[in-house]
């Protein structure tokens, strides 16, 4: 093969772009020696007239070539022009197989033809690693980063409204205790004898006493501390406590003049009336037949008083007492 100058890649490629044409025929005669020659002169001259024609092609293209190989940008287009040459190469080959297609071909013929095409077949192959050495590597690829659609600003949303928060509700004062209704004053007693006899009344209500025992228990007290609150004399102590009165009957306390010696309780406890009523109603309702017992007798079994008789004179001033406190 030849070294055909104008066509070098100029940019690295190097290597030649075409064959040879100058080989001489290896046509053998297998028949009379007429045909062989008029074959032989056939093919020389259309060979002659191929080559001069890519001869020309390529000196034109191979010009070309050169001016843009200073280009990078336009190496494809030589690129081009030389896969055009040899595309013309092959063309020639097939019109000098199909002139000869009359005759029988002979084996020097077919093996001519076959490394011919082992030729052109190097020589695309040449053209498929050019074009992909000429590829541009610098060309600009995508950002991974940017995307082709505009990203949808995101909606704004509203801020939720701060909802008052509710005022703690102050703590409720505690209720005062209704004061008790202070009864007025029957039966000829002072408001301060009425009270005790109030709260004789109402303890015994809430222990669920009959209203017979609410009036013996009334009328007790009314003969024992004529419904006063005392204090002893000899118990010092008693006077310690509120009290309305002193007596001098050994160590007897309260409304009911109850003994702490004789086992009704503290002093301390019984200075205190509603404790003092308590202590009297709960031995007087354990007495078998208390309620249709006389009222004296009732009231005597529970104090053992050296007076038992005493106790009547004053039922009847007790039962308006306690008509009076109960509703």
């Amino acid at each position: 093969m030849r070294n055909d100058g104008t066509l070098d890649d100029q940019t690295g490629l190097g290597g030649s772009a075409d064959r040879s044409d100058d080989v001489g025929s290896t046509v053998r005669s297998t028949g009379s020696p007429e045909p062989a020659t008029t074959q032989r002169f056939n093919l020389e001259s259309l060979r002659t007239r191929l080559g001069g024609y890519g001869e020309s092609l390529r000196t034109r293209l191979g010009g070309l070539g050169n001016s843009l190989a200073a280009q990078p940008g336009r190496t494809k287009l030589a690129v081009g022009a030389t896969g055009a040459l040899c595309c013309l190469g092959l063309i020639g080959v097939g019109q000098v197989s199909a002139g000869a297609a009359g005759d029988s071909p002979t084996s020097a013929t077919a093996q001519e033809v076959a490394q011919r095409a082992t030729g052109d077949a190097a020589t695309r192959s040449l053209d498929r690693q050019a074009a992909a050495l000429t590829t541009p590597t610098d060309a600009p690829t995508a950002d991974p980063d940017v995307t082709s659609s505009p990203t949808a600003e995101p909606t704004p949303t509203a801020e939720p409204t701060p909802t008052a928060k509710p005022k703690p509700k102050p703590n409720p004062k505690p209720k005062p205790k209704p004061t008790p209704t202070r009864i007025a004053p029957v039966a000829g007693l002072d408001q301060a004898q009425m009270d005790n006899a109030t709260t004789i009344v109402r303890t015994g209500r809430d222990m669920g006493v009959p209203r017979r025992g609410l009036i013996i228990a009334v009328a007790t007290a009314m003969q024992e501390s004529n419904l006063y609150n005392y204090a002893s004399g000899v118990l010092p102590e008693s006077q310690n406590y509120p009290h309305q009165a002193i007596g001098w009957d050994h160590d007897s306390v309260g409304l009911f003049q109850q003994r702490p010696s004789s086992g009704w309780g503290a002093v301390r406890d019984l200075m205190n009336p509603s404790y003092a009523t308590r202590q009297f109603l709960d031995v007087l309702v354990e007495i078998p037949g208390w309620q249709n017992l006389a009222l004296t007798d009732a009231a005597q079994r529970v104090q053992v008083s050296a007076f038992p008789w005493a106790y009547a004179q004053h039922e009847s001033r007790a039962t308006q007492v306690v008509d009076a406190i109960l509703p």
